[in-house]
């Protein structure tokens, strides 16, 4: 028997070094502020799940949930089937895919705060381009004083910033799929719906699945673009589970509160993550 050298594992330190500083380390400090009291540099006090009890029943905790699974559910519904459908229509090849490609790539490209600051300018009534436009057409907008506004607001800087992506992985998905099956079904008379239906969707299942697991656990923890762009205003309408979680580590500077519930909120993301890729893998076993 050829001898088997384990020397290759050697590679693999340095990756767990990093992973222990920049992950794990900080996880287990999360997880000891979680079950104590903290009165003092040199005072703490053990109260075991009180923070998460206490969390749990924190109404406006509740209310920022419902915000951000309605928020969530609404980007999938909108970005993965207009991604989907952009990718369809794109060139499939030349300098039009090149320039498409580039021209989709553009939005990801834009750090999280400017992407805020640009919406926050190009939304405003007085010098923003879509906020005028909105005026002139009669419509009473106001994002900064109206919660559906600001709603709106966010859910469409979230669709121009993120769909993109997924339109770039299903633009992947379709240009991986073997000539044959077009030609097999060209053959067979099958109609744009048919191909779409029996050969594209199936074999962009792997895809579809990555798409959406990427963009709900992003869109579960958005902070960045509604912080700047509203504030998480006006009153609570905008303030997603994120901004609920540093207002009570920051703002309060509760942070025995707020490391139980950022594990509570790791938890639920892990959990939705794992009941949408399960659901997803057991569908596409059973048509296989």
């Amino acid at each position: 028997m050829k001898p088997t050298n384990h020397k290759a594992w050697l590679l693999v330190i340095p990756v767990i070094i990093v992973v222990a500083f920049s992950a794990i380390i900080p996880l287990m400090t999360v997880v000891n502020y979680s079950v104590q009291d903290i009165l003092g540099p040199d005072r703490r006090v053990f109260v075991g799940d009180e923070w998460f009890r206490d969390t749990l029943r924190n109404p406006e905790l509740h209310e920022a949930f419902i915000r951000q699974v309605v928020f969530s559910a609404c980007v999938l519904l909108i970005e993965i089937p207009l991604g989907l459908g952009l990718a369809l229509i794109m060139p499939k090849k030349g300098v039009a895919a090149s320039a498409a490609l580039v021209l989709l790539g553009l939005p990801l490209l834009i750090p999280w705060n400017v992407v805020g600051t640009i919406w926050e300018i190009f939304c405003r009534g007085d010098i923003g381009l879509l906020g005028l436009l909105i005026h002139k057409l009669g419509i009473d907008y106001n994002y900064a004083l109206n919660p559906r506004d600001a709603w709106a607001t966010v859910l469409l800087v979230d669709v121009w910033h993120w769909t993109p992506l997924v339109v770039l992985l299903c633009y992947a998905g379709l240009r991986s799929i073997p000539e044959p099956f077009y030609q097999a079904a060209e053959i067979d008379g099958a109609s744009s719906w048919a191909v779409f239906r029996y050969v594209q969707l199936p074999k962009l299942r792997g895809v579809l699945t990555i798409a959406l697991l990427l963009r709900f656990m992003d869109s579960f923890v958005i902070y960045t673009e509604p912080f700047v762009l509203t504030g998480g205003g006006p009153g609570n309408a905008t303030t997603f589970l994120s901004q609920f979680l540093t207002k009570l580590a920051v703002g309060s500077f509760d942070v025995g509160p707020a490391a139980a519930f950022s594990l509570i909120y790791f938890l639920v993301i892990l959990l939705v993550s794992w009941l949408f890729y399960t659901a997803l893998s057991a569908d596409g076993r059973a048509e296989a």
